[in-house]
């Protein structure tokens, strides 16, 4: 399709949302993936002593209208030629929702596990494997390809904890709706949410690929209201035209399309251009992920990995997801190397390059100094909410210099131990990996990467607009500009990183002394950190 579109085709616009925890990114995107110019906004982010993890829905929304003005303000492209506005936002983030559309408290965010308890209660029993009851989570896998997660970082968590300590807020719930879903019904009025972004709350029947639908039995297993789950429809289905009221806000048509679109994990696979079977994407954000396209649906539930629904007909994805990974640098530059500084990390000018200077003048290994990402618990490959992050080996040698590499060795550690088990999934090597998320655009970490997991490494060009160009293309996709199947060759690749043989044995040593950490203190963070 690609070849045959007429040049007023290829001259559309897609205006492209990219929420993430730390801010709104807005992306204006032609239907064929290049972008055009981006704005971002900042959101804030409240963390509870007892696990909590919050945002105000309204903060998202101000900062959505707010970057998506300035940014058709700029005039990259003519505001008639943008068609669609695709959302794409973080899986897990949950928002109760009156009959009007307000939301009636905070949204409850990924990070946030105070449902664990009543996660447990429900799939607890005898006999267990690893905290669930055998008897129990049978009920889930053969149907949803998993279950709800012990570390009660899910929508279902999510959805439980407001039942059990929010009474009033669950009575008065109209629709738990996603945090992507939550934006469309704010640009549509419409109430629904797309396959992919309904399967942390573990209520979907996935067998059929084809055929997805709301399970009686499950619904009733968690006692939970059907009522209250919005209705379903594909990715690339339309939801509806941007409110005039938005449209005149923002400064684009008021017959504007709002494409459905999808979380965080599956539009990023999506603008990763690795949408063929076993074709795989590493993520570095805030948080972090390694994937695969499959055509199959399977459960690994010992090491939280599972076939969840893409936005492409037919393909199951197969989804793990580390807790923190660039967020660990940004820990480490505001709370600990530059608490007193005014500069956070944010500001800093190119702060990628900063990074690659800082860690490119010390020694692969970073002189024996391992990093511990687990900054606030862990999913993939073990699903712990008492690990805890800390450096092991450090000496009054040690330098900001090496803790800043030591920290970006460390996710890497962690996205090894994880691609071992996502490798076992599908039963191949994952080689070439493209790299896409702010993280991709260190050379230095992409090196890091290619060395630890020893693999090939693709840096896709403009990698921080990834879930942005991943909107786009559903969108494009779902009003007919492409197809899937056009989409890898419309990825461009800025450089590929290969193994550098003089750093194995160096890092297959401290790999190994990483994972026997963990190993050898698991039941110290249970005791410190049990609540």
């Amino acid at each position: 399709m690609v070849d045959i579109m007429t040049d007023q085709q290829k001259n559309k616009y897609i205006l492209a949302i990219d929420h993430g925890t730390s801010g709104i990114k807005a992306a204006i995107v032609s239907t064929h993936g290049q972008v055009m110019d981006y704005e971002y906004e900042k959101t804030a982010i409240s963390f509870l002593p007892d696990g909590g993890a919050e945002q105000d829905p309204d903060d998202w929304w101000q900062a959505l209208l707010k970057a998506c003005s300035r940014l058709v303000a700029n005039a990259a492209v003519n505001p008639k030629d943008i068609v669609a506005i695709a959302v794409s936002s973080t899986f897990s983030t949950t928002v109760a929702v009156d009959k009007h559309g307000k939301h009636l408290m905070n949204a409850l965010t990924w990070m946030d596990s105070r449902g664990a308890p009543y996660v447990k209660k429900i799939v607890g029993g005898f006999p267990s494997i690893d905290g669930y009851g055998i008897f129990r989570i049978m009920k889930w896998i053969p149907k949803t390809g998993g279950g709800p997660t012990l570390s009660g970082k899910d929508d279902i968590a999510h959805v439980l904890l407001i039942k059990n300590e929010f009474a009033d807020v669950y009575k008065n719930t109209h629709m738990f709706l996603p945090s992507k879903d939550y934006l469309n019904l704010k640009l549509t009025g419409n109430f629904a949410a797309s396959y992919d972004s309904m399967q942390l709350f573990w209520v979907s029947d996935i067998r059929d690929i084809h055929n997805i639908s709301y399970d009686e039995k499950l619904i009733s297993l968690l006692d939970l209201d059907p009522e209250k789950l919005p209705p379903m429809a594909a990715s690339t289905d339309t939801l509806g035209t941007v409110r005039k009221d938005i449209a005149e806000t923002i400064g684009i048509s008021s017959d504007v399309k709002v494409v459905l679109c999808s979380p965080d994990h599956q539009t990023a696979c999506i603008g990763s251009g690795a949408v063929d079977d076993f074709a795989g994407h590493l993520y570095i954000g805030t948080s972090s992920w390694i994937q695969a396209v499959i055509p199959f649906k399977k459960t690994d539930v010992f090491h939280s990995i599972a076939s969840f629904p893409t936005a492409i007909p037919g393909k199951y994805q197969s989804v793990n997801e580390q807790d923190m990974a660039g967020g660990c640098l940004s820990h480490l530059f505001d709370n600990i190397l530059f608490y007193d500084n005014e500069l956070k990390s944010d500001q800093i000018p190119d702060p990628y390059a900063h990074i690659d200077d800082i860690a490119g003048r010390v020694t692969a290994g970073s002189h024996n100094l391992i990093f511990l990402p687990w900054l606030n618990g862990e999913r993939t490959p073990v699903d712990d909410t008492n690990l805890r992050a800390g450096f092991f080996n450090m000496s009054k040698t040690t330098t900001q210099d090496h803790m800043i590499r030591a920290v970006m060795e460390g996710v890497a550690y962690n996205t090894r131990w994880s691609l071992k088990y996502v490798e076992r999934f599908i039963k191949q090597e994952l080689t070439p990996i493209n790299f896409i998320g702010g993280g991709a655009q260190s050379d230095v970490w992409c090196q890091i990467f290619a060395d630890v997991l020893n693999r090939d490494i693709r840096q896709v060009e403009n990698p921080r607009q990834a879930n942005a160009r991943g909107a786009a293309f559903i969108a494009s996709v779902g009003l007919g500009y492409i197809t899937f199947d056009d989409i890898p060759h419309l990825t461009k690749i800025q450089k590929t990183f290969y193994p550098n043989p003089d750093n194995r044995k160096t890092y297959d040593e401290l790999y190994n002394i990483f994972i026997r950490l963990y190993r050898k203190n698991k039941s110290l963070y249970r005791r410190l950190n049990t609540v």
